[in-house]
């Protein structure tokens, strides 16, 4: 098995824009990807739209067990089936099994031991190959992953 990396640590912000100014103006950060309700840092520090984020976890008719949730720990591994049938065979409260975000990547969720959330999804150039694999062109991968057909492009030259 793969070891498993740690991609970024997200919070769950209030409002994107306010946060978003906040730790580009104050703290300097510099945006490596910005998908409106989401963006990411080039320190690997998170923000996601709170509600958006609550509603994408526990879907959009349940409310999520504890309104004081405001963060996750993301990692990644290629090897999602594998890590999956691990963990679902162990005694681990699982909050979702293998999904697929609107996005395109698949994703589990689980809760850790002190009911921290923990996101393990496959990275998006594995799934920029496995849609490319299933015959979509570029274009298409770039619609339904969001990621630039620049992107899309350099990721499947690799």
């Amino acid at each position: 098995m793969e070891k498993l990396q740690l991609s970024s640590f997200v919070i769950f912000v209030k409002n994107i824009e306010v946060s978003k100014k906040f730790y580009t103006e104050v703290l300097f950060q510099e945006i490596e990807m910005d998908f409106g309700v989401n963006v990411g840092f080039k320190s690997k520090l998170a923000l996601w739209q709170k509600d958006y984020a609550l509603n994408i976890i526990f879907g959009k008719e349940t409310k999520a067990p504890d309104s004081n949730i405001n963060s996750e720990i993301y990692l990644e591994t290629e090897e999602i089936q594998e890590l999956w049938k691990n963990v679902s065979s162990k005694n681990i409260e699982i909050i979702h099994g293998i999904i697929e975000q609107p996005w395109k990547q698949r994703v589990f969720r689980i809760y850790d031991p002190d009911k921290f959330i923990v996101e393990i999804g496959e990275p998006m150039p594995a799934v920029i190959k496995r849609l490319s694999a299933e015959n979509f062109s570029p274009e298409e991968i770039s619609k339904q992953t969001f990621i630039p057909v620049e992107g899309v492009k350099a990721i499947l030259s690799l």
